[in-house]
């Protein structure tokens, strides 16, 4: 499935400097669709090059991250049950910074 996956407010620091990714997620075998748990798992594996801690809290992201699918909060459409479809558009940003 392709996806666009977008890092902001410091996370793109988490994935070599590059904020925006094109990516092809593979479904898990037996999978009939791709859910933000998924993804999640999948962005921990495939895109985290360090400190993955910064980015997810056990099977979701920290708290202070805003996940946003095609515009829209993901906490309105399910969290990590939302169901992702082909060349949606998935953005992270951390609202945490120093000071």
């Amino acid at each position: 499935m392709q996806l666009t996956l977008e890092f902001g407010g410091g996370l793109e620091l988490l994935c070599e400097s590059v904020k925006i990714h094109n990516v092809n997620v593979d479904l898990e075998a037996g999978e009939e669709k791709l859910t933000m748990k998924d993804l999640l798992s999948w962005v921990r594996t495939n895109l985290i090059k360090e400190r993955p801690e910064m980015f997810m809290k056990g099977d979701s992201v920290r708290p202070g991250v805003l996940v946003l699918v095609n515009d829209c909060d993901w906490e309105l459409s399910g969290q990590l049950d939302t169901t992702l479809e082909e060349k949606d558009v998935v953005v992270f940003i951390s609202t945490l910074h120093g000071g």
